[in-house]
């Protein structure tokens, strides 16, 4: 007799996964680790992992984030690092990290918490870092991109292979919660749920349990298909719009760097915003301070030009027009 479905399921797909990072790796064993904090996807991701990894020759690991922003947060952390060696896997790191504020809570948490696996997996050598977002995880990103009228790439929600050189890999990605959690029952593991999750003063949390279900009430049930599709067809359309970007930033800059605003004007709004994007930001202006009214300010020195003064954009950047040129550099 195999599996429970749900199992299956999700074998299956971290089994793909680690088959990709094989054939992309020069190392015939090499290491994955499965960012787990103890809930329910992760674990079902990490005991996945375990169960695959060996049957492939990958080695396996896991590491677990204490982000200190609870009570006995630090004794938690170890008994998610003890249920993991128990799964088999090895090594097993439980990191503390410090939260800052910057961007609000919940952003300095996922900064810290990404910046503490990309340190553990340079450390361990890994190959790759597996995350057990869902595609109820993707839903809820689009929609929050959608209410705060974000652009194509941000409605593109989470990518599948993301990180410096393919660190992040997301298998559950096609799964929803429920097959998720379904298969933790299946295989009596035991799980912790962060009770972040269901506080409203988290706006994610808010989405999670306010605002779906009353877009499933209204609209029916497949709000979150539908959302996670519109994920994959944005990420399809950013990409191709940022590789024109590219091509159109290489065509418009001269040998300082400036860029020539006639070839600016020509191009589509779409393309033209993100070269002016792509200039801002490598001079310095950081990607997540730098917003869409940021950008249409720049893009009027090129489409509403009436001799404005220079502008000051994050990060300490300055963006100019001159002799037909658009200039971007330190204020």
């Amino acid at each position: 007799m195999g599996p429970h479905p749900t199992v299956a399921a999700i074998r299956l797909a971290v089994r793909r996964v680690l088959h990709d990072i094989l054939s992309a790796s020069d190392d015939p064993h090499p290491l994955v680790l499965a960012a787990c904090s103890g809930g329910a996807d992760s674990m079902a991701l990490a005991a996945a992992l375990a169960f695959e990894a060996p049957r492939l020759g990958v080695r396996a690991g896991a590491v677990t984030v204490d982000h200190g922003l609870q009570a006995g947060s630090s004794v938690r952390a170890a008994e998610v690092a003890d249920r993991l060696r128990g799964l088999g896997l090895d090594p097993v790191d439980a990191v503390g990290v410090t939260v800052g504020r910057q961007g609000g809570p919940e952003a300095a948490a996922r900064d810290a918490r990404y910046a503490a696996l990309d340190a553990t997996a340079e450390r361990r050598g890994a190959s790759a870092v597996l995350l057990g977002h869902t595609r109820d995880d993707q839903a809820e990103t689009v929609l929050l991109g959608l209410a705060r009228g974000s652009g194509t790439r941000s409605l593109s929600g989470m990518a599948a292979v993301s990180g410096t050189g393919g660190r992040y890999r997301r298998p559950f990605l096609l799964l929803d919660r429920d097959t998720v959690r379904q298969g933790c029952l299946a295989q009596g593991i035991t799980v912790w749920e962060d009770p972040h999750n269901h506080d409203p003063a988290y706006t994610r949390s808010r989405v999670r349990h306010e605002a779906l279900p009353i877009l499933e009430k209204s609209l029916g049930k497949g709000v979150v298909e539908a959302l996670a599709r519109t994920a994959q067809l944005s990420r399809d359309d950013a990409d191709a719009l940022d590789q024109w970007a590219a091509d159109a930033e290489a065509d418009a800059a001269g040998e300082d760097g400036s860029l020539d605003v006639r070839r600016l004007h020509a191009l589509p709004a779409a393309v033209r915003r993100r070269v002016l994007r792509r200039a801002a930001i490598a001079v310095g202006s950081p990607p997540g301070f730098l917003f869409a009214r940021h950008i249409e300010e720049v893009d009027r020195l090129v489409t509403g030009w009436h001799g404005q003064k220079a502008l000051n954009l994050p990060g300490g950047v300055a963006v100019r027009r001159a002799n037909g040129r658009l200039f971007f550099s330190p204020s």
